[in-house]
């Protein structure tokens, strides 16, 4: 009877093992892939200093956060960012603010001297992400010039965002947001360069 157990038990380890094999982990990122800059490096370069990005707390972890029905979310422990999602989102997002900038982000670097610098904080306040559905989020933000006082160059904005995704696997979900995180990296690259040049604090779409 024990050598029967024995077996029993080496059988369900061996197919448990199998079946994590079966399973490998993967990573996904929101950073873009190596992009010729969109802005001219002919003007002088911004500075810019991107703060983390506050998220809600359920997605301050590296697994995706899918929904699956109006009450449930799944938590994928085989699908995860290369990092925790906030640090993926600022890391993008300052990626995507240097591209379209032509800017030098000094968030972990010396400061210029008597050169602003423009900070960005930026906060999710929704998110829902779906297989085969689509990305909502609601963002808002602000940016200040380092040398200015009070409301003057400043600017804070808000923005919905919405993105389809391609297909019903994760990687479809994740291409939907890296869409969200550029267009929302559009709009801020406005406003920084509309503060840059002197323009009244608006808000782009």
């Amino acid at each position: 009877m024990q050598s029967k157990v024995t077996v029993a038990m080496v059988a369900a380890l061996v197919s448990a093992l199998a079946a994590c094999a079966s399973a490998p982990t993967r990573f996904y990122t929101l950073a873009p892939a190596a992009q010729t800059p969109l802005s001219s490096a002919a003007t002088a370069p911004l500075y810019i200093e991107v703060a983390p990005v506050s998220v809600p707390e359920r997605l301050m972890r590296p697994q995706l956060v899918l929904r699956t029905d109006t009450a449930r979310i799944d938590i994928l422990e085989q699908d995860r960012w290369s990092s925790s999602f906030n640090d993926e989102l600022r890391d993008a997002l300052a990626a995507q603010l240097v591209n379209r900038l032509g800017a030098i982000d000094v968030t972990r670097g010396a400061r210029p001297a008597n050169i602003p610098v423009y900070r960005i904080g930026v906060t999710l306040t929704q998110f829902d992400a779906a297989r085969a559905g689509k990305v909502d989020a609601q963002f808002s933000w602000t940016a200040t010039r380092s040398d200015q006082r009070g409301t003057a160059g400043n600017t804070a904005c808000q923005l919905h965002l919405s993105e389809l995704a391609a297909g019903d696997d994760v990687a479809g979900a994740v291409q939907a947001v890296q869409r969200v995180v550029a267009n929302l990296a559009q709009a801020i690259a406005r406003d920084v360069r509309g503060l840059s040049e002197g323009a009244a604090a608006s808000c782009s779409q």
